[in-house]
């Protein structure tokens, strides 16, 4: 003590040098820790660019900017998508209105169908005795499963569509249309008015399936197909199958196996035929065209709601 008294200018000289080299010490070793940190982030983003400029496409140099390039491009694909979208307007369900209800459903539903027997009626398009266009399940209820109602009121309105371009086409007959199962309701249903198939949901759209089965000869089958194809709605025929109508034989009616059973009171198909005509040569040439069983796989896609 007597030591530090004497020299007490001494002293706290030597504990602030003290404390000064522990600052320095502390100051370095935290500087190392951050240049440190910094070197191992400056090699982790040296590796990205490395592997970004090994990938193929790179995403360019200084003469190529790939990276632009392919916003340029994805700007492009979002025009045509836009550009696009006027040939895939949604269908308006059936009926329309943002909280569909058991008897709005109901009633929407009957009249409906009556609607559309009606315009068959008109078209000369020949329909299974009592048909309901694929809704025999719900046509004669008044309660729906839970949470069926949405879905069953846009099925509706994509099968109003979709029997509204038959009735254009004047086909001879409708033997069935098929559509997704969205109900447990459904399940109570002929199995002939459903599809294994369900609808799919992607980033960009939902496609919907359904089947439809009639009767014509090539010039309204051609109209059917124009008609889709002309359609703002998004249809799609993803496949069909034509064979000889023929003479089905008689059954118990639609509804009982599969789409197009011809049953009790249904009429046969009649068959034009051009008059025999003689050519060069004494050749007989003539024109029999064959009343032909279409069924077409047609796809409704439906964009989502943009974000």
């Amino acid at each position: 003590m007597a030591w530090i008294k004497r020299n007490l200018l001494f002293a706290i000289g030597g504990a602030v040098a003290v404390l000064l080299l522990g600052a320095a010490a502390f100051y370095d070793y935290q500087g190392f820790s951050h240049n440190s940190a910094a070197f191992e982030k400056l090699n982790e983003i040296y590796s990205t660019l490395k592997q970004l400029n090994d990938q193929k496409p790179s995403p360019g140099d200084a003469k190529v900017n790939n990276t632009q390039t392919a916003k340029e491009q994805e700007q492009e694909v979002r025009l045509w998508i836009d550009h696009a979208g006027k040939y895939f307007k949604p269908i308006a369900p059936i009926p329309d209105s943002p909280e569909v209800t058991s008897e709005a459903y109901a009633a929407a539903l009957r009249r409906m169908i009556d609607q559309l027997q009606h315009e068959a009626d008109a078209a000369s398009v020949q329909l299974p005795p009592k048909y309901s266009f694929s809704f025999e399940a719900q046509r004669y209820i008044v309660k729906f499963a839970p949470g069926s109602l949405a879905p069953l009121a846009v099925q509706l309105g994509e099968v109003r569509a979709i029997a509204g371009i038959l009735f254009a086409a004047r086909v001879n007959s409708i033997d069935g249309i098929q559509r997704a199962r969205v109900s447990d309701d459904d399940t109570a249903g002929s199995q002939s008015d459903y599809l294994a198939e369900v609808s799919i949901t992607n980033e960009l759209v939902v496609t919907t399936p359904y089947a439809v089965t009639f009767r014509s000869f090539t010039p309204e089958l051609a109209k059917v197909l124009a008609g889709f194809a002309a359609s703002p709605n998004g249809f799609i025929v993803k496949g069909v199958n034509v064979s000889p109508a023929g003479q089905t034989p008689s059954g118990e009616g639609y509804g009982r196996g599969e789409p197009g059973a011809m049953g009790q009171g249904y009429p046969p198909p009649i068959y034009p035929t051009t008059p025999a005509a003689t050519g060069k040569g004494g050749l007989s040439t003539y024109l029999n065209e064959q009343l032909l069983r279409v069924t077409l796989e047609v796809v409704i896609v439906k964009p989502l709601p943009k974000k």
